[in-house]
């Protein structure tokens, strides 16, 4: 290998909601004993979910293979809402991470399906989150994720509202929210984007370097849909060497000049440092950094509820003092080092 210069795209890597689910989980596998069960991976990184697997955590496709009782948490792409009630009918605790973000267009669906509108949904199909959104009011939704698509839909006869799954690219979203408004004039729109800002900054941060690169890498799972579209990005931007890699291990060994970096979403810091590390660049790391992202999204409410009465717990029992006990701040506990942590 011959890297002379590392590109280094800022924002990359978690994102809010991811950081609030990996912490979200953390904390159950601390809290309860061994099995804790997840339905759907909690984000979609091979990595973190083999971290969790080996702590115990059981990731589920059906509620109905979790034994009665035993606590559940429910991923950051949303569920549909009988999972959800079969969940909390089931589990002794229920900790629902759906990122706030998917929980906007839940709630969009659920209102716009309650006015008599036929909602045409941009999302890709079988994703989890596409999955979810579209049990809200599978009566009244079309998912479609293609020109194609959206010629084909019927002359509806009840107006038409237009949302999105949060984490489509730009491009993904684009050339199919124009053909939907030309098919559909008088097409209902949220006042604020349904894309995830988090997917937004990445895409940016890494099309504000790829012209400069010779090779670009961008760390993250082939089922992590931001991840996919970072990496459609890079090569539409024209650059000849685009690698998608879960591991430093899967980097090959004939890179030289530039090499441009990134992670999607759900990709942790610590692989982001090994791929660096595998590179080796001869005259360091440029971080070309867009925006600063300081969006913040605090655990579940009922996981709050259980810490905090936990505490109380605690210390009432040893005798402490419940005005002077330790505030954890879980605003500045990164998740890496949360994830990094579970391995100790």
């Amino acid at each position: 290998m011959n890297v002379d210069h590392v590109l280094l795209a800022a924002p990359r890597g978690f994102c809010a909601g991811v950081e609030m689910a990996i912490k979200a989980l953390a904390w159950m596998v601390r809290s309860f004993e061994a099995p804790v069960y997840c339905y759907h991976e909690i984000v979609h990184n091979k990595i973190v979910v083999e971290r969790f697997e080996n702590l115990g955590v059981v990731f589920v496709d059906d509620i109905s293979e979790v034994p009665e009782g035993r606590p559940i948490m429910l991923s950051a792409h949303g569920s549909a809402p009988d999972v959800v009630a079969a969940a909390r009918s089931r589990g002794s605790v229920v900790v629902d991470s759906v990122c706030p973000l998917v929980t906007k267009v839940h709630h969009e669906v659920k209102v716009r399906a309650g006015k008599g509108y036929r909602i045409v949904y941009v999302g890709h199909e079988g994703h989890e989150e596409a999955v979810g959104t579209m049990a809200v009011a599978p009566d009244s939704i079309s998912r479609v994720e293609s020109i194609d698509e959206v010629d084909a839909l019927p002359a509806f006869d009840q107006p038409v509202a237009l949302l999105a799954q949060t984490t489509l690219s730009h491009r993904d979203w684009d050339e199919v929210a124009v053909r939907v408004k030309e098919r559909f004039p008088a097409v209902w729109t949220p006042g604020r984007s349904d894309l995830c800002f988090a997917t937004t900054n990445r895409q940016s941060a890494l099309m504000s370097l790829a012209t400069r690169c010779d090779a670009i890498i961008v760390i993250g799972s082939a089922n992590s849909s931001n991840t996919r579209a970072l990496e459609r990005l890079a090569r539409e931007a024209g650059c000849d060497r685009v690698f998608r890699v879960n591991t430093a291990g899967e980097i090959p060994d004939d890179l030289d000049g530039v090499v441009g970096v990134t992670a999607g979403a759900s990709a942790p810091e610590e692989l982001v440092d090994a791929v660096i590390a595998r590179l080796a660049p001869r005259n360091g790391v440029e971080e070309v950094r867009i925006t600063d992202e300081d969006e913040y999204f605090p655990p579940p409410r009922n996981l709050r509820d259980l810490q905090s009465a936990i505490e109380t717990a605690i210390t009432t029992m040893s005798g402490g003092s419940l005005a002077r006990r330790p505030i954890v701040d879980d605003r500045a506990l990164a998740a890496s080092h949360v994830l990094a942590s579970l391995q100790d």
